[in-house]
Formats: structure tokens, sequence, C-alpha cells
């Protein structure tokens, strides 16, 4: 399939609406989509991290929001490092590194590799503005079935073992992204018992 990753702007709402209305369909509460107003300070913030996956006819059918920020390893949540969607207060033009608050895809496109090219869009970002790295926190979705008998890190590690499949953690593990700290009480999310993993691509250009 030929996908396309170019910037989004304002007058592609819509059409990130539909695909935010497919991607998180009810219950998930329709106020968490995103608003116009969030659309347009992710364009005027920081444009190159507001990603669409486009098909040769125009169709989006996919979306990434990412944002700067000076990595200082300290714990944060959603909220915290993405301006609750707006990121016009968290954003930090100097920053050192890229972070990845939103990416979706219409269900009708899963498993074709579009959540792929909008992760190699992020990389390439990362390489063309000398970065350190690419960070974003990663749910884990498949804990709460295991809290009972393993801890929040063994259960991490026995995903990056491969001897437990995680559907998001075991699709970032792939995406060449690795675990560095596991966030407490990061957004709102029963399954992964509201924590999150913040894993790391690391910029395979920057010398340590």
């Amino acid at each position: 399939m030929n996908v396309v990753v170019r910037p989004y702007t304002i007058a592609d709402y819509d059409a990130l609406l539909e695909v935010q209305r497919e991607a998180f369909p009810p219950p998930f509460p329709e106020e968490l989509w995103w608003s116009r107003e969030q659309i347009l300070a992710h364009e005027q913030t920081f444009a190159p991290g507001a990603m669409a996956a486009v098909l040769a006819d125009g169709t989006i059918i996919g979306s990434a929001t990412s944002l700067l920020i000076r990595f200082d390893g300290k714990p944060h949540t959603w909220a915290e490092v993405a301006d609750n969607g707006c990121i016009r207060q968290s954003h930090q033009a100097d920053g050192d590194s890229l972070y990845g608050i939103d990416l979706c895809v219409r269900p009708a496109y899963r498993s074709l590799g579009v959540a792929r090219a909008l992760y190699e869009a992020r990389k390439d970002l990362v390489r063309r503005l000398g970065l350190k790295r690419f960070l974003a926190g990663c749910r884990i979705p498949g804990y709460h079935a295991y809290a009972d008998t393993l801890s929040d890190q063994e259960y991490v590690k026995r995903v990056c073992d491969g001897e437990i499949y995680d559907q998001v953690l075991s699709f970032m593990l792939k995406q060449g992204l690795r675990p560095i700290q596991i966030l407490d009480n990061y957004v709102e999310d029963e399954e992964s018992l509201h924590k999150a993993v913040l894993v790391e691509w690391p910029n395979p250009e920057m010398k340590e």
C-alpha cells in the first residue's frame, strides 16, 4: 500500500476528526478527540511533529503528533508532557528529544504498515533535526491480566523477552524502541493500571 506521510494542518481537521472517531469509538469520550484548537496549536507550535498518513487519493488514514522536550529523566504524566494535548506550554524549541504524544490509525487500515510508516517518519525527523532520541509513553494494556502475579517491572521484562505478548509494547519493540522507565499515573487507563512505559529510540547518528 502506497502511503505518504506529510504534515497536517488545520485544513485537515475534519479528516483528522474522522480518523479519531473511527480509532477511538464509544465508549471513548468524545471530548478527548483532538479539537480544532488543539490541531491548530500543533500546526502553529511545531508543524514538523504534526504528521498525517495519506493514501494516493488524498485520504488521511492515520496521524501522529509529537513535540520537542529537553529530556531529564524525571517522572511525568501525559497531561504534563502534552500540555493536555495543546503542546504550546510544554514544547521546548531547544529540546534534545522528540516526544510522541499520539498516534492513531483508522481500523480498516491497521496491520498494513501505516503505524510503522508514521514511526519511520518520526525517526527521520529525529535524524534531520540532530536530536538525541525519540520518546513515547507506551501503554501496557495486557498488564491488568498479570498484575496479581507480576510486578510492572517483571511484566515489561517478560514482554521484552518475548514470553508475553502485549498489544502496544510488543509493537513498540518491533519498531526498535526500548523501555527505559515505568511511569505511574501516566494517564487514566484501567487496562494498564494507569501506568505507561517510557520507550526510547536513540538516534544512531549521535555519538555517545
